[in-house]
């Protein structure tokens, strides 16, 4: 997949490119749905497949501090819709500039002329240009008036357990309120986040008996704080763990944390990147009367991690 970061850089139209546009945010089922849709239109017209999304996100820029926290930095967006065998990604740089360009500029000079779209796949609440004034009749109606082809991509539902589409929204509610392996099945894999270890407090060693590596997220969005069964991605490896999201009550430190125990382990990893993949909430954070009783818990903690992790990956083996 090439990746193309701004306009300037495309030199010269795309072969019958069939694009797709949005902010992608999770690369979720539904997502892949469409690009999986674009991918085949291009093959059958022996064009080009190209999906853009933004960086920073429209509504950092157009609403600042007001907006959802992501569920996919650009970083792991990038390789998930690498995965799609997408033939080009732009990665358009969002600025005010830009978010000024009405919707016919937009699709006339940005999408044809230069990004030479023979056709389009869009989702049903698709909307663009300035002031999000353009919406699919009007994309439809753009398609008749400069002869590319306009596909309406069908929703993507959950499952018969739940009720509605897969969306970006219902999964960054379930994964603020806990329920990550819910998540799971709308995303296509488990959310994950990622973050530098760093130095802690040198309590999970030498006072609980459980070293942990203490992460500085690089993610905005985190799951609610407590106890989770994770995997846990480091130089190329997996590991099973236990992560702890929260604020330490029974030290009353008040420091929010994020700290992973991974299990059979011994390697210094300080200063490198991780990958934390959360399969399912174990329990509540709680505060304990004392040290013993706390290191007794985190003890009852690994083994109902490992009967998580050693039951829900079998079964998807």
């Amino acid at each position: 997949m090439k990746i193309i970061n701004s306009l300037e850089e495309i030199t010269r139209p795309f072969k019958r490119a069939v694009v797709t546009i949005g902010n992608f945010d999770g690369v979720h089922l539904g997502h892949q749905a469409i690009f999986h849709e674009v991918i085949e239109r291009a093959e059958s017209i022996g064009g080009t497949s190209v999906a853009m999304t933004f960086d920073p996100h429209p509504m950092q820029v157009l609403k600042k501090n007001n907006h959802p926290p992501l569920i996919t930095i650009l970083e792991q967006k990038i390789e998930l819709m690498a995965r799609a065998d997408l033939d080009v990604l732009i990665c358009m740089p969002f600025t005010r500039e830009f978010a000024a360009f009405t919707p016919r500029e937009f699709v006339e000079d940005v999408l044809i002329r230069k990004i030479g779209m023979a056709a389009i796949v869009v989702g049903q609440d698709y909307s663009f240009g300035k002031d999000r004034a353009g919406n699919v009749g009007m994309l439809k109606t753009f398609a008749e008036l400069f002869d590319f082809e306009f596909i309406l991509a069908d929703w993507i539902q959950m499952a018969k357990t739940e009720s509605g589409r897969i969306s970006s929204t219902k999964i960054r509610d379930l994964v603020m309120d806990g329920r990550v392996d819910m998540a799971q099945p709308l995303l296509g894999r488990y959310y994950q986040i990622r973050g530098t270890v760093t130095t802690g407090r040198n309590r999970g060693g030498k006072l609980l008996g459980f070293p942990t590596a203490n992460i500085i997220l690089l993610d905005e969005l985190c799951p609610k704080t407590g106890v989770y069964a994770v995997t846990v991605e480091s130089e190329g490896r997996q590991y099973d763990g236990v992560a702890n999201i929260g604020y330490s009550p029974t030290f009353d430190d008040h420091i929010f944390t994020v700290e992973v125990h991974i299990l059979d382990f011994d390697k210094n990893i300080y200063g490198s990147k991780i990958r934390v993949n959360f399969i399912r909430r174990i329990r509540d954070e709680l505060k304990f009367s004392s040290i013993s009783e706390l290191s007794d818990q985190i003890n009852k903690d690994v083994i109902a991690a490992r009967e998580i992790l050693g039951r829900t990956l079998h079964q998807q083996r």
